[in-house]
């Protein structure tokens, strides 16, 4: 089981922006950094396609929305 296409595009884009940040510096501690971020970064994702949180979208407004007054009392 694998990552999804968006999941694995921002796994590409981490990558890509990390050897560019790998090209540019001169650290050997910014290396393995960037390198445990991307172990990081893939595990976290594998764990959640593996076990997804539910997003528990809650009903804000109303169904209907009107004017009327609600009042038993007819002013006829």
């Amino acid at each position: 089981m694998g990552l999804s296409i968006s999941l694995f595009a921002l796994m590409m884009v981490a990558v890509i922006g990390s050897l560019l940040i790998i090209i540019f510096s001169f650290h050997f501690g910014v290396i393995v950094c960037l390198l445990l971020f991307n172990a990081l970064l893939y595990g976290a994702l594998l764990q959640w396609v593996k076990k997804p949180f539910q997003f528990k979208v809650v009903q804000t407004f109303p169904k209907i929305i009107s004017l009327k007054q609600l009042n038993p009392i007819d002013y006829v």
